[in-house]
């Protein structure tokens, strides 16, 4: 049960990021501001009658982070979870796209995971930290996000970690998510949903070792020299192919080979929109790639798919679950997710 309070509780874990950076003696910035201090920063926060705990969990750039580091995130959420509305993770934005995805995959619990952090950091004018933190500590707090898994709010857009994508390199509206728009917005500090998202379920892992799965960019005129040098030191493969899911002819038969050998996953370079199953026909078309064992990845974008597919392989399932779970989760409201959630789980033992 969750502890009752009048406006709400939430533990904000600090990973470190641009919007915990200030001038480094070496130059430039670079994490350095505790959580606490981040937290201090921001106007309101006092008013909203929200208690928050402050976590000090990492200190590093967004590049810097591991699957280890999410990893242990999510179990210390667990342990945190009774008297917890909800969650806040600061970090760096280059992953945030990647890390809210596994934080999706890995939460089982239906308290809020709301992941933010900043373009601008504090030495500069007009820095976008405090606003994003406050906007996500609101909707921590709120019960309306309660059972959406992890959410990603900067700019006052709130987006599903399924969908969203770093789109700039410096616009403070840098988030957005093409297929399917934003989930709602934060409005005079409350949580307006306008959008749904289908949330499939968890991924039973526990991503022991770190499994290898490359991205591979299909380009004009490329050829197979760099599937060939890999394909014995990979345990699996996303191709981020050309528009619906293409690839130049040359490579059809080296990545048939890798697909008989270990998962290979197709998916579009595009940014936006699925993969298609049966549309072209030609070889290397996604209709052919698909026929020699191709997992189309749906509306996963490639940095979506490695997450997926690294995390399904973590959990030791065949390639038939795996191409379950990318039937779901790239969109197939047919298909029905391979596991279980926790919660479901315990649910059934206790009746």
């Amino acid at each position: 049960m969750v502890a009752e309070y009048s406006a709400g509780r939430v533990v904000i874990f600090g990973l470190g990021g641009t919007i915990a950076m200030s001038t480094a003696p070496s130059g430039g910035v670079a994490p350095s501001l505790t959580a606490d201090a981040l937290v201090a920063a921001v106007p309101g926060l006092a008013e909203s009658g929200i208690d928050v705990e402050v976590v000090q969990f990492r200190q590093l750039p967004g590049a810097s982070l591991t699957f280890h580091d999410i990893q242990e995130l999510c179990a210390v959420m667990v342990l945190r979870a009774e008297s917890a509305t909800g969650f806040v993770v600061t970090q760096g934005t280059d992953t945030i796209e990647e890390t809210s995805y596994l934080i999706d995959l890995l939460h089982a619990l239906d308290h809020p995971v709301v992941v933010t952090g900043a373009m601008r950091n504090p030495t500069m004018a007009g820095a976008d930290g405090p606003a994003n933190l406050l906007a996500a500590i609101n909707l921590a707090a709120d019960q309306v996000a309660r059972g959406l898994g992890c959410l990603v709010v900067l700019d006052d857009q709130i987006h599903a970690a399924s969908r969203v994508r770093k789109q700039h390199s410096t616009s403070t509206g840098t988030f957005g998510s093409l297929d399917g728009g934003p989930l709602g917005y934060v409005v005079e500090g409350k949580p307006r949903l306008v959008n749904t998202v289908r949330r499939p379920g968890t991924v039973p892992t526990k991503l022991i070792g770190v499994q290898r799965v490359p991205i591979f960019t299909a380009a004009l005129g490329d050829g197979v020299y760099l599937l060939r040098a890999m394909a014995s030191q990979i345990d699996g493969l996303v191709v981020a192919a050309m528009g619906v899911g293409h690839v130049p002819a040359v490579m059809v038969d080296a990545l048939a080979e890798l697909a008989a050998e270990v998962p290979v996953v197709l998916s579009s370079r595009t940014g936006s929109g699925p993969v298609l199953r049966s549309t072209y026909g030609f070889p290397g078309s996604e209709r052919d790639l698909i026929s020699r064992g191709l997992i189309p990845a749906g509306f996963l974008n490639p940095l979506k798919a490695r997450i997926l597919l690294s995390s399904a392989l973590s959990s030791g399932v065949d390639i038939d679950t795996i191409r379950q779970a990318f039937a779901v989760a790239g969109g197939d409201g047919n298909a029905k997710w391979p596991w279980a959630r926790a919660l479901d789980e315990e649910d059934d033992a206790r009746s």
